[in-house]
């Protein structure tokens, strides 16, 4: 079983890794005052920058969508990465070796095959190399067959380069001894998958071919796909980047590091089934799209599908009477012919793994995207997409289409069909419109259907379904979405006042004075600022905060915070502060704690008022002397501090 990364770490990745660097290559970041930056955030369309970040705390917050984190949030959410993922991702580009340990003892747990630090940057760096190579050779004069490849498909020199599209030369080494002189070895060639191993020794695994490099999420080139060009070429037609440390085929996506923006943002993506197809759909304006690299879609494709949607909610997504999704739209697109119904079929089988809603775009004529796009243009790609229709639709026809719907066995063999199929929706309210749907389809009682469709859903064996049925185990990477407690109305000055110095008390806990930690629970008179005063008491105070500082002060905040609350730890942690003047952000910090005591003493002093009003001097003179002593002892206190001040 693999094991949880030790907690040290985590910690060690979350420090060494500069929140400003990985954000910034994805976000212009701009100076935004003492220790901020801001810039346009990209996980929502604006014009104005909302989003900031805090190298200081380690935190990020958008202020127009309220997505907010640290740097393996932000790795995860941009990169649409599973928390192992990113923390390991972060952990090989700051050179952190992470140890683990089983979940259940605590002892020290195997992870398997993943590579060393070191040794998977050289595996990346060669596939770097070995792309720029490739790219080369495909403007050079042995590479006519493939510029004409391309051509054919009105691809051309600016697609290709944007898409990095190269060329393998015929000979049997050019790949092999160009990385040999750039100082990689033997063992690591083999590792790569970008060599293979034969009697006579090793050579180049792709030649004479047109190559895509096929990218992760974040951009790094992890294998190849290789078209076939010559007809001497007596290989299958498309060959691809075996199974390495580095190349799963059952879990990449072809384009997923173009296309991962647009889904991230547009809440949809379009699965289509080549690389040429992934070229057309992303030059026609489907910028969403992406495809398998040599495998059907699978579970795994559909994790990485789903965390890029931000389909992470424990129910189903919500229908729109546009047809559209809350939870966002999962679109395949396959030939019209029997191998593109089949594969529909497959698809149908997945659609549990979601909580997008899932549709199907077929054409008619069996034109892919990219032969599409040669025969009527961009508008013909665009026209695909949008005019998909359901997917449990589309496999339902496809079935009731093997039936001669005019004989009363056909009916009845089309209704057993069918009823598995229905009875396979996860979604009850959606069972029950299909089932009338069939019943209209076939042309029975509805009241036949519903009762083939019980009978379907307590068969063991009911279809494609089945096993997801039968393993009811919830998926780890399928959590609840956590619920925030609201932030109150910026107008109200006192809920501003106490906001401010908790802002202060996150980003500058050095200069913080110690009567802070004095002040007791009732010192913050808003919900949702005394939920998060609570989480500093229980962190430690400022006192912790001063010795520990910067992101660690912060995440000690986060880990005494309850779920609702830690999101606005992270707001209040990464917050604008309106003094930008380091010289005298101390006197700043002071003056803030200062009127928040002030704002305490005043209503201590009400209360003590009001419960010296409540009193009879006559029938309990001490009571009342006791009340007036203490009014005056916090009036004194007032007048202290403001004189102070």
């Amino acid at each position: 079983m693999a094991g949880l990364i030790k907690r040290e770490d985590v910690e060690a990745v979350r420090e060494r890794a500069r929140i400003e660097e990985i954000v910034s290559a994805h976000v212009t970041l701009k100076t935004a005052g003492v220790g901020s930056l801001k810039g346009l955030c990209p996980f929502h369309d604006e014009r104005s920058p909302s989003f900031h970040v805090r190298p200081g705390v380690g935190r990020w917050h958008c202020f127009g969508c309220g997505e907010g984190g640290d740097v393996i949030s932000f790795v995860q959410k941009i990169d649409g990465m599973g928390f192992t993922d990113a923390v390991e991702y972060l952990a090989d580009r700051v050179g952190v070796q992470l140890r683990y340990e089983d979940s259940r003892t605590g002892a020290a747990a195997n992870r398997g095959p993943r590579e060393e630090p070191g040794k998977r940057q050289r595996l990346i760096e060669a596939h770097k190399v070995a792309a720029e190579f490739y790219a080369e050779q495909l403007f050079g004069p042995g590479a006519q067959a493939g510029r004409a490849f391309l051509a054919e498909r009105s691809f051309d020199r600016t697609d290709a380069e944007h898409f990095g599209v190269g060329y393998a030369p015929t000979g049997w080494d050019a790949l092999l001894r160009h990385l040999q002189g750039r100082g990689f070895t033997q063992a690591e060639l083999v590792a790569s998958g970008l060599v293979s191993q034969g009697q006579r020794g090793i050579y180049d695994r792709f030649r004479g071919r047109l190559v895509w490099p096929i990218r992760d999420v974040t951009g790094a080139v992890i294998g190849f796909g290789a078209r076939r060009l010559y007809d001497e070429d007596q290989g299958p037609k498309y060959l691809n980047t075996p199974e390495t440390s580095l190349y799963k085929k059952s879990q990449v996506l072809y384009g997923i590091d173009l296309a991962k923006k647009s889904i991230a943002q547009g809440k949809r993506v379009v699965i289509v089934e080549g690389y040429t197809d992934v070229m057309a759909a992303h030059l026609s304006g489907v910028e969403s799209a992406v495809a398998t690299c040599g495998t059907a879609f699978g579970a795994d494709h559909a994790k990485v599908v789903r965390r890029l949607l931000g389909d992470t909610t424990a129910g189903g997504g919500l229908q729109l009477a546009s047809g559209a999704s809350l939870g966002g739209e999962v679109i395949f697109t396959f030939d019209g012919d029997a191998a593109g119904q089949k594969a529909a079929v497959r698809a149908f089988g997945e659609d549990q793994r979601f909580h997008a809603q899932t549709f199907v775009a077929v054409e008619p004529s069996g034109m892919d995207p990219c032969e599409l796009r040669m025969a009527r243009g961009p508008e013909g790609v665009r026209a695909l997409v949008d005019g998909r229709q359901p997917l449990f639709e589309f496999v339902i026809r496809t079935t009731l289409d093997t039936f001669d719907l005019d004989t009363v066995e056909g009916r009845v063999g089309a209704l057993r069909a069918a009823a598995p199929l229905v009875a396979g929706i996860r979604d009850r309210s959606m069972q029950l419109g299909y089932s009338r749907s069939l019943a209209r389809w076939i042309g029975i009682d509805t009241e036949d259907v519903r009762r083939e469709v019980a009978r379907a859903a307590s068969t063991p064996a009911r279809g494609p379904r089945t096993e997801q049925r039968r393993d009811a185990r919830p998926d780890p990477e399928v959590v609840p979405a956590t619920p925030v407690l609201a932030a109150p109305d910026p107008r109200d000055p006192v809920a501003r006042l106490e906001r401010q110095a908790l802002i202060v008390v996150l980003q500058y806990p050095q200069h913080v004075p110690a009567s802070f930690d004095e002040l007791g629970e009732a010192a913050f008179g808003v919900p949702a600022w005394r939920a998060v005063h609570d989480a500093v008491r229980a962190a430690g105070g400022v006192a912790v905060g001063r010795e520990v500082g910067g992101g660690r002060w912060v995440e000690a905040v986060v880990e005494q915070a309850p779920e609702t609350v830690a999101p606005l730890v992270t707001e209040l942690a990464v917050a604008p502060v309106p003094e930008d003047r380091e010289s005298v952000i101390g006197a700043y910090v002071a003056d803030v704690v200062r009127a928040l005591v002030d704002l305490g003493l005043t209503r201590r002093i009400a209360d003590a008022k009001s419960r010296l009003q409540r009193l009879d001097q006559e029938k309990d003179p001490a009571a009342y002397q006791q009340a007036f002593t203490d009014l005056l002892a916090i009036e004194q206190q007032r007048r202290t501090l403001r004189e102070s001040g």
